[in-house]
């Protein structure tokens, strides 16, 4: 998992946080909360999942960013099905939901 960033960085919190989602390996995930805390601002776990939602950079793998209980949470290129069925592929422990 990445290292938070400086709060003192010249980025800008977006630019932030799809630094930190950038480095979410293969097979592992991060909270919105996380990546907030990580990016610098603990309380701005909307925002990231804003940020996550207008995110089509096919380098920036917001796939890897799920709800804080464990769930997926929403995903902009096919619904949360198309976001458990590449977590799965890539090995993510998934929390057992309905799905």
């Amino acid at each position: 998992m990445p290292k938070s960033l400086p709060q003192t960085s010249n980025l800008g919190f977006t630019d932030r946080v799809l630094a930190v989602v950038k480095g979410i390996k293969i097979g592992s995930t991060l909270s919105y909360k996380e990546v907030a805390i990580k990016a610098g601002n603990a309380k701005a776990v909307r925002a990231v999942g804003t940020i996550m939602a207008k995110n089509f950079r096919p380098d920036i793998p917001c796939h890897r960013v799920i709800k804080s209980d464990g769930t997926v949470g929403a995903y902009n290129r096919g619904g949360s099905e198309a976001k458990i069925k590449l977590l799965k592929k890539e090995g993510a422990f998934l929390k057992q939901t309905g799905n």
